[in-house]
Parts: structure tokens; sequence; C-alpha cells
């Protein structure tokens, strides 16, 4: 087998269009968090994009959304030969029936590989594109330029493709975060790396002696997050580095979304599972969550409602929904 926002007065998000099970393309429509966290995956396993056994075991697995990466994983003699390997995986993937949704990453906006790269990945199967090293809004109106000549030129509705932005991975990336809530209705997630944010810095390490984020990788994180809310996108954690100690990986999984993030990357298929589960709320929060929400609908068009002796308000409401439209994904 091969495998492969917000403007100043609009609010704009997108939701998925499937081919079979595969997510294909994507349509403008408000944005709401209900809807965020139903239409984001809730993993992203990245594949190197010249290595088609590894496509092929990220494809077989229960990945929601597998990235086919041209950028780190990629040396530079191969990336000519990984754009090749990719628009296979693509032509591929816009045929079959089930499986994850096939992303593309490409390289830095502005280098040399970012035009060549789009152009193999712009094609029918491709779900978005994923931008590295995202400094600002200007990167995203750049990209957002680009996709649309490709777009018209590949025969896909101009504005289809969505964009998730790994937008603080250097330090212009983090100081920029701000500008993303009006660069480009495509802006469909906000994610962050902190090992290129290390190299970027010249540290030695971005882990303190607990094995936890220094404070500077956590204050880059928090941002990240927030300026995803701000943007009214999805949050997408980055991914562990750690692949063979399940726990670690669910409990970071699991306080990613219990702090508000959409979804987790993955480097490696033995971690989805563990990242799923995190993302799957336990009965009794999906019955606490059930509790909430019928405290509220018996006093319809009320502010607050009291649930067990305790005074509940609309941010209770929202969180009850968010973990109902969880737990209704997974």
């Amino acid at each position: 087998m091969v495998c492969g926002s917000l403007r100043p007065a609009v609010r704009r998000t997108y939701t998925a269009v499937r081919c079979g099970d595969s997510l294909c393309a994507a349509l403008p429509e408000a944005a709401s968090p209900a809807k965020v966290a139903a239409m984001i995956p809730r993993s992203f396993l990245f594949a190197p994009g010249d290595s088609a056994r590894k496509c092929e075991k990220a494809a077989a697995s229960d990945a929601d959304a597998v990235i086919l990466d041209l950028e780190d994983a990629v040396s530079e003699a191969n990336k000519s030969a990984a754009r090749t390997l990719v628009g296979e995986v693509l032509a591929a993937g816009s045929t079959r029936s089930g499986g994850a949704a096939l992303w593309v990453r490409i390289n830095p906006i502005g280098t040399e590989h970012a035009s060549p790269d789009l152009a193999a990945a712009v094609a029918p199967g491709v779900a978005g594109i994923v931008l590295p090293k995202a400094e600002g809004a200007a990167d995203l109106a750049r990209l957002d330029h680009e996709l649309t000549v490709l777009e018209a030129r590949a025969g896909l509705p101009v504005g289809a493709l969505p964009v998730l932005a790994i937008a603080a991975e250097s330090p212009a990336g983090v100081m920029k975060l701000g500008e993303l809530n009006r660069a480009t209705p495509r802006l469909m997630g906000l994610s962050w790396g902190g090992e290129d944010l290390a190299a970027a810095l010249g540290a030695v390490t971005n882990r303190a002696g607990d094995g936890e984020f220094d404070f500077t990788y956590r204050m880059a994180r928090s941002l990240c997050l927030l300026a995803a809310s701000a943007a009214g996108v999805a949050a997408v954690e980055t991914p562990s580095m750690v692949f063979r100690d399940l726990e670690v990986v669910e409990a970071q999984a699991l306080r990613a979304r219990r702090e508000g993030f959409s979804s987790v990357m993955a480097i490696h298929p033995d971690q989805v599972a563990a990242i799923h589960r995190a993302f799957t709320p336990s009965e009794a929060e999906v019955e606490h969550a059930r509790r909430v929400t019928a405290a509220f609908e018996t006093n319809p068009g009320a502010g607050v409602a009291s649930l067990d002796g305790r005074m509940l308000d609309m941010p209770h409401l929202k969180q009850a929904r968010r973990v109902l439209e969880l737990a209704a994904r997974g």
C-alpha cells in the first residue's frame, strides 16, 4: 500500500468535507469552540515524506490525520524525491476510501523549497497544509496567495485548503503570534515547537531537571494557546519526544486537553492510542457535563443555574458542551 480565523470584522473557520473517510477539503463556516473541537483531528502523526515504508505505517495507524513531512524529516539531498513520493501518496489518497486525512508540511515560506513543495502538495487528496516556522501575518498572507493560484490550477475550490501554522518555533514567531488573528481565513489551527525554539535560542536544553519544559518554553506554549483562542482556531499541542513510555504520552496529552488544546501531534504510531484515550472524556466527566447542560435546560434563558449546591454560569455550560463534543467525536 502507498500512503501517504479571525479577520477584523469577520470570524471564519473551516469544517471538513470528506472524500470517503478522508478530510479532503474545507469550507468556511461560523466558528465556535464546539465546532472547532468537532472538526479538528485528535492526532496528527508525522511521516517522513521520503520514506514509503514509514508513510505506509502511518496510514495504517489509527491516527486521525497524517502529516507527510517535506521539512525537518527530509534531508536536503532528498527534497526533490520526497516531493515526488508525496505526490504519489496524495494521488493514491484521492481515490481510496477510509484512512487518515493526509496533510503536507512544506518547508518555511520564503525558502527555495516552499513553492516546489506547494506545487506537489496542492492536489486532490490533500486535506490541508502545515506551515512550519510561521513568523507573523505576512508569511500566512504569502502562503494564502500561492495556495489560491495553485488551487485554481489544480481545479480545486479556491480557498478550500486550510492551514495549520506552527507559529512559535522561533523568537520572531512567538513575538508575532498576536498578528495571526487577522492573517487569513484559511487558518484553522496553531501549534508550537519546543525543539526548534530551543535551537533558535541557542539553548543547551529546553527541559528542567524534572523533565518539564523550562519557563521560556512554557510561556511560548501558553501564548500559542491564547493566540489560537483569540483567532477562533484550534490549538494543537507539540509532539512528545517520548514514544516508548506511553503513560507519559497520555499524561501529557490529557494535560493538553484539560488546558484547552484540541489536538496533539505525534512522531510515532504507538503514541496515537494514548493521545486518543486522553481526548476521550471519562464516563464521570460526560455524566457531569450532561447534568450541567440539563440544569440550564430546565431554566431556559437563565444565565445561571445550580447543581449539587454549586452556582453555575455560562463558562460552566461552555465547558460542559465541549466535554460532550469531545465525547461525541471519540
